[in-house]
């Protein structure tokens, strides 16, 4: 057995380690830390969930500790790059935990915020800064901030950096890295883009990964219902309903692929008396953090959610993950239903299929290899679909905003300029800060069946 204390960390490390009641290391911790320590490169290939924040952080609080240096003004020493705000403001508090007794300082940057505050905090320097690619940017270029110092960089979720454009943005910032420097870069899969991009950042790193590629957590019970799309929000109703009432659903998350998507999901769950809340793109940091702090205290059981908003969302007691949209990028899937089954538990994944959305489960099933398991609609569904409240009718702008961002293929285009009223050194995107996404047509026919995993041959 390996414990935190073994791995040569110092004491005041370890002491805020054990006060949290941490003592035994992750897979990815006990490969990670020793080869950080050292001050190799990392290539890390892991999931949000998997101890990877402590695995780059307390051996970097390790060093800072150990070569103690005054601040810089508008400079940081160790730099954390993360693709949404949520992820971004959970990683520095729990930095900040396992700082608890070192004189280190600990700040974080993101959008959604006043700038001006952010850049008076900074005018004194902090040890280690966590930011979002274009607030990053928006202060170098405002002149309240500087890369020069930084000593050790990561970059976290790199997929979703990719996925969410922030190719551009994230070019320049390796070019604003001093050379001499500790780099570590993580991702939950690594296709042949991510590669490449890795090689911008990293040199000869060591090379650690915890589970096989894009897998799906082992846990999760995965189910697919062919439905057509204008049914499917009786159903989440009906089964969002009859859950919480029999309490086999705690806390539930839904995916919809658009913000106003989301904002609809909430508007007809509301008419139906059911309490749900909403974070995207559209949303306030303020508005944003307090629906998160809803759903974990569990005031609010439901939270309906776009893929960028996602990231950061590491709550425990989440039963049961409902894909209503099924997501056009097959590898946004594995970390959706990554959001159940947490620290050893149980979890459900119901996808709702239209038919026009056949070809995102075939890649979703090929790259994860596991096949959904059929599950029926209810023998008198539209009998109960029937009876449901109809909620207040939606701006006319939501659906053609909807309408309009299935219209283009991925990678095409304003996903990687700058658009008018796009914050500085922000990709140009539909409003949740991703590229626009394409979404084929098909016929309208209502879907029969759906159920449990098997592993696909």
């Amino acid at each position: 057995m390996t414990y935190f204390s073994d791995l040569g960390l110092a004491e005041p490390i370890v002491r805020a380690l054990n006060s949290k009641g941490y003592t035994d290391p992750t897979p990815i911790q006990r490969q990670a830390i020793p080869a950080l320590l050292e001050g190799r490169d990392l290539l890390g290939i892991a999931q949000t969930g998997t101890g990877k924040t402590a695995a780059f952080s307390l051996p970097s609080l390790h060093r800072l500790a150990g070569n103690p240096k005054p601040h810089q003004p508008a400079s940081c020493r160790m730099l954390i790059l993360s693709p949404t705000r949520e992820l971004a403001a959970q990683i520095a508090d729990n930095i900040k935990g396992y700082a608890k007794y070192l004189q280190l300082t600990v700040d974080c940057v993101v959008g959604g915020v006043p700038v001006g505050k952010q850049s008076r905090r900074l005018s004194t320097g902090t040890d280690i800064l966590v930011a979002t690619p274009g607030r990053l940017l928006d202060l170098i270029d405002q002149r309240a901030l500087t890369l020069r110092n930084v000593e050790i960089f990561v970059l976290d979720e790199a997929d979703q950096m990719m996925d969410l454009g922030f190719i551009k943005p994230l070019t320049r910032v390796a070019a604003l890295l001093p050379k001499e420097r500790q780099s570590l870069f993580f991702s939950a899969t690594m296709p042949q883009a991510i590669a490449e991009l890795g090689k911008r950042f990293i040199n000869n790193p060591v090379k650690v990964q915890v589970a096989p590629q894009s897998t799906t957590a082992e846990r999760v019970e995965q189910f697919a219902t062919f439905i057509n799309q204008a049914e499917k929000q009786a159903l989440l109703t009906l089964s969002l309903r009859d859950g919480l009432a029999d309490q086999s659903i705690d806390r539930a998350l839904v995916f919809t692929r658009t913000k106003h998507g989301a904002d609809r999901v909430v508007r007809h769950l509301a008419a139906a008396g059911l309490n749900a809340g909403a974070i995207h793109g559209n949303k306030s940091q303020a508005q944003r953090t307090r629906a998160l702090d809803g759903f974990r205290s569990g005031s609010v059981p439901i939270l309906v959610a776009t893929d960028i908003a996602a990231r950061g969302i590491d709550v425990s007691g989440v039963s049961h993950v409902f894909n209503f949209e099924m997501p056009n990028v097959a590898e946004q899937y594995v970390h959706r239903i990554g959001r159940t089954a947490r620290a050893g538990a149980d979890g459900i994944a119901l996808s709702f299929v239209a038919p026009d959305e056949r070809p995102y489960l075939k890649d979703i099933e090929r790259l994860t290899g596991v096949k959904l398991m059929p599950k029926p609609l209810p023998e008198d569904f539209l009998k109960q679909a029937a009876t449901l409240p109809a909620a207040k009718r939606s701006d006319p702008s939501d659906e053609r905003s909807d309408r309009n961002s299935h219209r283009q293929r991925p990678g095409q285009g304003t996903g990687h300029g700058h658009g008018k009223g796009a914050p500085r050194g922000e990709p140009r995107t539909d409003g949740e800060g991703r590229p626009k996404r394409f979404r084929p047509r098909g016929p309208s026919n209502v879907g029969q069946h759906a159920g449990k995993v098997r592993r696909a041959s």
